[in-house]
């Protein structure tokens, strides 16, 4: 049983105790509600007060009856509330602690700051991918217990405090993004975040578009905004209904027949200074090479050599 099922099992009882011992004194001695009530509190308390009316011997064995059950149901009552409080502080603490041992054994993890509507569709998504673990930090109370059916790891606080960078592991992390309800937050929070990791990768979020380059200039390294990108998205719909949901097909994590990838051709790769025709990847893969990024930057679209 449950602490709290157990705990509204002992209130019902305390308050079944109590309406029978009303009703008791009403039926045997026949006294008005006021009388019975105050005759059934002073004798289940046992604070010693005298009778309301003399009683008779029926309604002093009732009386005697109503102390013994009073009694022991107080004591299962009194057990059952200080259960409550002692068990849910101590996994309180327990949820905690295991909770900082996760915190504390992450390494190149992501941290989202902001747990609102971006925030919340921004954890969904990246949840899937079995290489990336998440931390959020966020102060809303009614954000975390969300975060709580979510299965969420998370640092309950204000994301522009270093205290609660530094909880979340940003000196290990590999990433953050800063999606605050505010530009004017986001700026301090990625300010905050380059000073506590000069190599951290910062994605911000810009509701306005004169804010994109305070973001840039305080530290991030990509700045999005939500609305354009979603306008822009919409209006693809438009115009290439059909490119769009080839696009969406091949971003879907459930899709196992065709996938979009980056993969980073690390310095000792064997591919490593090989032509794409001379290295076998189509052949023994099944890839289709749709680009080539070049160290400075550049995009090679759809190589074939």
């Amino acid at each position: 049983m449950d602490r709290t099922r157990h705990l509204r099992i002992s209130i019902a009882l305390a308050i079944s105790t109590f309406a029978f011992g009303v009703i008791g004194y009403i039926v045997v001695e026949g006294w008005s509600m006021i009388d019975a009530i105050y005759m059934t509190a002073i004798t289940l308390s046992t604070v010693g007060f005298s009778e309301v009316h003399s009683l008779s011997t029926v309604g002093r064995v009732f009386t005697v009856i109503l102390v013994i059950i009073g009694v022991g149901f107080s004591v299962y009552v009194a057990g059952a509330i200080v259960q409550f409080m002692v068990e849910g502080r101590i996994r309180t603490i327990l949820g905690r602690r295991r909770l900082d041992r996760k915190l504390n054994s992450l390494r190149d993890h992501y941290i989202v700051c902001g747990y609102g509507r971006i925030g919340r569709v921004l954890c969904r998504n990246l949840e899937g991918n079995p290489i990336i673990d998440l931390v959020v930090v966020e102060k809303n109370p009614d954000l975390i217990s969300i975060m709580d059916e979510d299965n969420m790891l998370y640092v309950a606080g204000d994301a522009t405090d270093e205290t609660n960078l530094n909880k979340a592991g940003i000196e290990r992390a590999k990433g953050l993004v800063a999606a605050l309800g505010s530009d004017a937050e986001n700026v301090f929070l990625v300010l905050t975040a380059r000073q506590l990791n000069p190599d951290l990768f910062i994605v911000a979020r810009a509701a306005e578009d004169k804010s994109k380059d305070k973001l840039r200039a305080a530290g991030a390294n990509k700045v999005e905004s939500p609305y354009e990108m979603g306008a822009a998205r919409m209006a693809q719909r438009i115009l290439r209904p059909a490119v769009t949901s080839f696009l969406d097909l091949a971003f879907a994590q459930k899709r196992t027949d065709i996938q979009m990838e980056e993969i980073p051709v690390r310095p000792d790769s064997e591919l490593v200074d090989v032509m794409l025709k001379d290295s076998g990847i189509r052949q023994r893969f099944n890839l289709i090479i749709i680009a080539i990024k070049k160290d400075d930057d550049n995009m090679l679209f759809n190589p074939s050599f």
